[in-house]
């Protein structure tokens, strides 16, 4: 039996996708994106220093702090507070060494872009939509220290955005909502640059296993839907 999408999209269509930047006041870069009822909160903020491995070096960082509020879910979440779960702890890691591939770190000077990414509402797809609206949070944060003049020259060399794929009765899917990662034999993050070179991908069998055809077609997906998220950032940032 084929698998009918919740919302009925297209096997190969996103949900519908937004970007408010500026949707705080105090970071360098903030954003609020909707990934269909998908909603995290990213904000990119900048101190002077870098960790104690990078003093002298000149060499800037950039790191990720990832956190599902408690309301983000049906059931509430307890907050993770002094131990994080393995599950945040990757999280966070994936969104630092995507977006750290966005940049030129020894033009960031020694100072620190800091990612905070707060899920407000959870319906799958938390983490790849975190990697694409900080992407835009970044883009305004380095605007931001342009414009102050604190570098002389962007250090952005790429953009970056990130999707899920799976497979549901033996059939592609792109961009599971909840029920669909529930209910997929098969799920994959992908992490893509402008070139589509790939950043990341983290994929697993839930159950049984999948074939080379299958995963090709899964990649071709992800592909697609990333060339439309780069064009929605990139419409976003365009903007006022």
């Amino acid at each position: 039996m084929a698998w009918q999408r919740p919302d009925n999209r297209q096997p190969d269509q996103l949900r519908p996708v937004k970007f408010e930047r500026q949707f705080t006041q105090y970071a360098a870069g903030s954003v609020l994106a909707h990934c269909g009822n998908t909603r995290v909160l990213c904000t990119a903020s900048v101190e002077e220093g870098v960790p104690r491995f990078l003093k002298g070096s000149g060499q800037g960082w950039l790191t990720a702090e990832y956190r599902m509020l408690p309301g983000a879910t049906q059931t509430r979440k307890s907050r993770e507070f002094m131990k994080l779960s393995g599950r945040t702890q990757e999280i966070q890691r994936l969104i630092g060494r995507s977006l750290r591939a966005a940049l030129d770190l020894s033009a960031l000077g020694e100072r620190t872009i800091t990612i905070d990414a707060d899920v407000l509402q959870a319906d799958g797809g938390t983490r790849t939509t975190a990697i694409t609206g900080a992407y835009v949070a970044l883009e305004d944060a380095i605007a931001h220290l342009l414009k102050s003049n604190a570098i002389a020259a962007s250090p952005l060399r790429h953009q970056i955005a990130a999707i899920s794929v799976g497979l549901l009765e033996g059939k592609p899917f792109l961009d599971l909502n909840y029920p669909e990662d529930f209910a997929a034999d098969i799920d994959f993050n992908v992490v893509l640059n402008e070139k589509l070179e790939f950043i990341e991908v983290q994929g697993t069998a839930e159950a049984g296993s999948f074939t080379r055809a299958q995963l090709n077609a899964m990649l071709d997906y992800a592909e697609k839907g990333i060339g439309e998220l780069m064009q929605l950032q990139k419409a976003t940032l365009a903007g006022a």
